[in-house]
C-alpha cells in the first residue's frame, strides 16, 4: 500500500474512530439519565413499601391496647348487675395493676369512668372535680361502639403529650381509657432500620403532631422539626409529592425524597432520604463511564498512530483471520479460478483425508461424506466453483446454510459460509465451517414456543370470543325481563297487584345482571393482583349457614335435597368472612344449576386441628350432570363454560371457577374437583385458618350486635350537594335523599358544583355527593380543586364518589383526587345512607378540640 493509500486508509479509520467516540459519549448520557429515573422509581417503590411495613407494625403494636381496652369494656359489661360497685372497682383495679405490671411502668396510664366516677391505676387530686363529659376521648367513645383515638395533645396531669384510646361499656355506664405517651412509640425496643444512614423516619398523627421520629434533624429545635414534619403533611395532601421525582428541602437546605403512607385511622408514616444517597450510584457510574471514556479515547488514540505505522503488507494467514475470525472450526481458501483450495484450519476428518493444499473437487467429494446424505447433492452443488463463481458475480458477500454433520457417532447441526472480501487477492473467497448444534436447537425450541403461544392465543380468542357471546345473551336475558316488565308496568298502571308482580321480577332480573357485572369486575381485580383479603373474627360456621341458607329455599323449591354436616372443634376464626360467602355460593350456584329433581347437593366441613393454626376442609358434591375428562384441565380458566353435554341452558360469565381458584389460592388453600358425566361433581377445598379462643364469642356477639344501630339511621336536618349530569339519577338521588328529610342542592356537572360550594357559606354543606363522569369538569377534577379551596370545610368536608366505573384504578382515581369513600352504581341507599352518617361523625370528631381534661 503507497503512501497515499496509507493517508487515505488513516483518514478513514480516523472517521469510524470520532464516530465511535460520539457514539460511546451519547450512549453515557442516555445512560445517565436512564439511570437517574430509575433511581428515583426503585426508590420510590422501596420507600413505599418501607413506610407501609413500618405502618404495618405500629398498627399491630396498638391492637395491644386496643386489645387491652376491649377486653376491659368486656369484663365490665360481664359483671354489670352480677356484683357490687364496690366489688366492680376492685375488678377494675385489679386489671389496671395488671396492665402495668405487664407492659411496665410509665408505658400506659388506665383508667375508666364508672357511674360518674373516676377510677384510675395512678390516682389524680383533680379527678373529683374533672370535667370528663368535655374531654374529646370521652365524646369520642360515646358516639361509637368501637375503640377510639385522639390524636396527640397536652395531658393536664403529666403536662406532656399523650394520646388517648377509649371505649364505652354496653351494659353498664361506663368509659374505659388508656393515656398512652408518644416515647412509648417504639419498635421492638430499637431503633428502626431505615434504608440508609441519613434517612429519617416520622409517625404523626392526622394534625401533624409528631408520635416518633427516628431523623437526622434530631439535633435541631423541637419547634423547627414540628414545622418542618407540618410543611411535609401539606405537600403530601395538596398532592404534590406524587411523583417519583418529586422532592422538597429539608431544614437543612438538603434535597430529600419523601415516602408516605396514610394509616386508616389517619396518622402519616413518612421515610425522608437525601437525593445524594439515592443517587449515589449514579455518582459511582458517572465515574466508571469518565474512566471508561477515557480509556477507550487513549485506546482509540493508540490504534490509530499503531495502525498508521502498520506495514501495507500483511501476512496471508492473519489476512484469512481478520476476515473470518476464529470462531469456526474449519477455514479454507478457494480459488475459484484455479479450483483448488489451501487449507487454513482443517477439520481432525479432513486433515486425515486431504493434503493442506489439492484440487476443490477432491475437497467437497471428501467434505461431503460427512454431510446428511439426505442434504449431500444440496451441500456440494451450493459450494462448487461454479456456484461461487456466480455468487461473486452477482457480489454476494455471504452465503451458506446449515447443514447436519456426522461427528463422533451423531449427526450435529454446522452453518457452512462462503465469504467474499476484496481484501482477499482476486478470485478468492473463504469457506468457513462452524458448529451450531445450541443454536439450532434454541432455534426449534423458540419456534415450538411460539407456535404453542400461537396457539394458545387462539385458544384464548375463541375461549374469549365464546364468554363475550354468553355474556351478550347473559345480560340480554335480564335486561330483557326488565325493558318487557317495565312496559307491563307501564300498561297497568291501575293495577297495583300486577305491578307489584312486574315490580318484584324487575328486581330479581336486575340483581342477576348485577351479580353478572360483580362477576367481571371481581375477575379484572384479580388479573390486576388488587384483590386484598379482610381478616378478621369470623364465626365459620354462622358463615357457612348462611351462605346455604337461600339455597335450603331453592332446593324445597325445585325439588332437590339439600344436606350440610360439620365437625368442627373450633368455630371462631381468623377470615374473611365476605370471601368465603363468595367462594361458597359460586359452588352452590354451580351445584343447583346443573342438578335436576331428586338429585342432592351434600356440604361437609371439617377441622385438622394443629394447636392455634388449622386445617379447616370444605367439600362441595352433587349428584347431577357432571363435566367431561376433556373439560376438567379448563374448569378454572377465565370464561371456560361446560355446555357440550348439558341440555340446560346455563346463565353465567364462565368467571364464577376461575375467581373461586383465585381466591383460595390467595388464602394459601388448595382446590380440587372429581366429576364423571351423570354422576355428579365433587369440590373439595382446604382453607388455613388462625383460631381464636372460645372465651372471645361474647366480644364478636356485641360487634356483630352493633349492627341492629345501623338500621336507624338519621340524615335529618342534613344539607347536602349532589353533583350528577344524568336526569334520572338525580331525580331518583334527591327523592330518596329528601324522603330522608335531607335538604339537596342540585349541581349538573362538576364545575357548576365547584361553584356553588365557593359561594356557600362554611360548613353550610354536610356532605358532596360527586358522580365521576361529567361533561364540562369530571368529579375527580371538581374534588381537587374544592381540596385547594382557601376555606376551613374544603379540606374535611366528606366528598363521596358515585361511581358507575368500579375497577380498583378507578377507585385509586377517586382517593388520589381527596375523596373519602365511594359508592358504585347502582346506588345502594342504605350503604349510602350509612356511609354518610360515618363520614360526617368523623368529620365533627376532626373539628374537636385537641385536649382531653382542660
Amino acid at each position: 500500500m503507497d503512501l497515499k493509500n496509507k493517508v487515505k486508509y488513516a483518514l478513514k479509520k480516523t472517521q469510524a474512530y470520532i464516530i465511535l467516540c460520539l457514539c460511546l459519549l451519547i450512549m453515557g448520557v442516555v445512560g445517565y439519565v436512564t439511570l437517574y429515573d430509575q433511581l428515583l422509581e426503585n426508590m420510590q417503590e422501596n420507600g413505599i413499601s418501607a413506610v407501609r411495613s413500618y405502618a404495618s407494625e405500629e398498627v399491630n403494636n396498638l391492637t395491644v391496647y386496643e386489645t387491652l381496652v376491649s377486653y376491659a369494656v368486656n369484663l365490665i359489661d360481664a359483671q354489670h348487675g352480677t356484683v357490687t360497685d364496690e366489688e366492680a372497682k376492685e375488678a377494675i383495679n385489679l386489671y389496671f395493676t395488671r396492665v402495668i405490671r405487664t407492659l411496665g411502668d410509665n408505658k400506659v396510664d388506665p383508667y375508666v369512668v364508672y357511674n360518674g366516677e373516676i377510677i384510675a391505676a395512678n390516682p389524680w387530686s383533680g379527678d373529683i372535680t374533672y370535667d370528663y363529659s368535655s374531654a374529646e376521648w370521652y365524646r369520642l367513645a360515646q358516639t361509637s361502639d368501637n375503640v377510639v383515638f385522639t390524636n396527640v395533645y397536652t395531658d393536664v396531669i403529666y403536662n406532656k403529650p399523650v394520646i388517648t384510646i377509649a371505649q364505652k361499656c354496653q351494659k353498664a355506664d361506663a368509659v374505659v381509657a388508656f393515656d398512652i405517651f408518644p416515647e412509648t412509640f417504639k419498635f421492638h425496643e430499637e431503633p428502626l432500620t431505615l434504608p440508609n444512614a441519613d434517612a429519617s423516619f416520622y409517625l404523626c398523627d392526622s394534625k401533624s403532631t409528631i408520635i416518633y421520629m427516628q431523623s437526622v434533624l434530631e439535633s435541631r429545635s423541637n419547634d423547627e422539626i414540628a414545622q418542618y414534619v407540618t410543611t411535609l403533611v401539606n405537600e403530601i395532601e395538596s398532592g404534590r409529592l406524587e411523583s417519583h421525582d418529586s422532592y422538597i428541602y429539608d431544614i437543612d437546605g438538603n434535597r430529600r425524597g419523601v415516602y408516605y403512607y396514610k394509616m386508616s385511622n389517619g396518622w402519616y408514616s413518612i421515610l425522608t432520604i437525601s437525593y445524594d444517597s439515592i443517587l449515589a450510584e449514579l455518582t459511582v457510574f458517572s465515574t466508571v463511564f469518565i474512566s471508561i471514556f477515557l480509556l477507550c479515547l487513549t485506546a482509540v488514540l493508540f490504534i490509530f498512530f499503531r495502525d498508521w505505522k502498520l506495514n501495507a503488507q500483511i501476512e496471508r494467514t492473519n489476512e484469512t483471520v481478520r476476515v473470518l475470525g476464529n470462531s469456526y472450526y474449519a477455514l479454507y481458501r478457494i480459488d475459484y479460478r484455479k479450483e483448488e483450495y489451501e487449507m487454513i484450519k482443517g477439520s481432525d476428518y479432513l486433515r486425515e483425508r486431504i493434503p493442506p493444499h489439492g484440487k476443490h473437487s477432491e475437497f467437497i467429494a471428501v467434505a461431503g461424506e460427512v454431510i446428511d446424505p439426505k442434504a449431500k447433492k444440496e451441500f456440494e452443488e451450493s459450494f462448487s466453483c461454479e456456484s461461487i463463481r456466480n455468487l461473486v458475480s452477482q457480489r454476494v458477500r455471504d452465503f451458506g446454510g446449515d447443514f447436519r454433520r456426522f461427528f463422533n457417532g451423531e449427526y450435529r447441526w454446522v452453518n457452512v459460509r462462503m465469504l467474499f472480501d476484496e481484501s482477499l487477492s482476486p478470485n478468492e473467497v473463504i469457506l468457513c465451517f462452524r458448529e451450531v448444534e445450541q443454536e439450532k436447537q434454541r432455534e426449534f425450541r423458540e419456534r415450538e414456543l411460539l407456535e404453542n403461544a400461537l396457539e394458545n392465543a387462539r385458544r384464548s380468542e375463541k375461549t374469549k370470543q365464546a364468554f363475550f357471546s354468553n355474556m351478550s345473551h347473559d345480560m340480554r336475558t335480564p335486561l330483557n325481563a326488565i325493558i318487557g316488565m317495565s312496559k307491563l308496568a307501564h300498561e297497568h298502571i291501575d293495577e297495583p297487584e300486577k305491578i307489584g308482580g312486574y315490580l318484584d321480577k324487575i328486581h330479581v332480573s336486575s340483581q342477576t345482571l348485577l351479580d353478572l357485572v360483580n362477576d367481571i369486575l371481581d375477575m379484572s381485580r384479580i388479573e390486576q393482583g388488587k384483590i386484598t383479603l379482610n381478616y378478621q373474627e369470623t364465626n365459620l360456621i354462622e358463615c357457612i349457614d348462611d351462605c346455604v341458607a337461600p339455597f335450603v329455599i331453592q332446593a324445597e323449591a325445585e325439588g332437590k335435597k339439600l344436606e350440610v354436616k360439620y365437625d368442627v372443634c373450633n368455630r371462631i376464626i381468623s377470615g374473611d368472612a365476605f370471601r368465603i360467602n363468595q367462594i361458597m355460593n359460586n359452588l352452590l350456584s354451580n351445584a343447583f344449576k346443573f342438578t335436576s329433581n331428586g338429585d342432592t347437593v351434600f356440604v361437609s366441613v371439617t377441622q385438622q386441628i394443629r394447636e392455634n393454626f388449622s386445617q379447616y376442609q370444605i367439600i362441595v358434591r352433587d349428584t347431577g350432570a357432571g363435566m367431561s375428562e376433556e373439560f376438567l384441565p379448563l374448569l378454572f380458566e377465565p370464561y371456560a363454560r361446560e355446555t357440550r353435554f348439558y341440555s340446560k341452558q346455563i346463565s353465567g360469565t364462565g368467571l364464577g371457577m376461575s375467581i373461586v381458584k383465585s381466591l383460595v389460592t390467595q388464602m394459601s388453600g388448595q382446590i380440587t374437583v372429581e366429576s364423571k358425566l351423570g354422576k355428579g361433581t365433587t369440590f373439595t377445598i382446604t382453607l388455613p385458618f388462625a383460631t381464636v379462643n372460645e372465651s372471645r364469642i361474647l366480644k364478636n356477639s356485641k360487634l356483630v350486635g352493633s349492627d341492629d344501630s345501623a338500621q336507624n339511621i338519621s340524615l335529618k336536618g342534613m344539607k347536602i350537594l349532589l353533583a350528577e349530569d344524568n336526569i334520572l339519577n338525580m331525580e331518583m338521588a334527591t327523592e330518596v335523599l329528601n324522603m330522608n328529610e335531607v335538604e339537596v342542592v342540585q349541581a349538573w356537572n362538576g364545575e357548576e358544583a365547584l361553584e356553588i360550594f365557593k359561594a356557600s357559606k362554611p360548613f353550610e354543606f354536610n356532605v358532596i355527593l360527586m358522580d365521576m363522569q361529567m361533561p364540562q369538569m369530571d368529579g375527580c377534577e371538581a374534588s381537587r380543586r374544592i381540596r385547594l379551596l382557601s376555606r376551613p370545610d374544603a379540606k374535611t368536608i366528606p366528598i363521596i364518589a358515585i361511581t358507575a366505573n368500579a375497577f380498583a384504578e378507578d377507585i385509586a382515581a377517586t382517593s388520589a383526587a381527596g375523596m373519602n369513600s365511594h359508592i358504585p352504581k347502582p346506588i345502594d341507599f342504605g350503604i349510602l345512607c350509612k356511609t354518610i352518617q360515618r363520614l360526617t361523625s368523623e368529620n365533627i370528631h376532626e373539628n374537636n378540640s385537641t385536649y382531653r381534661r382542660k
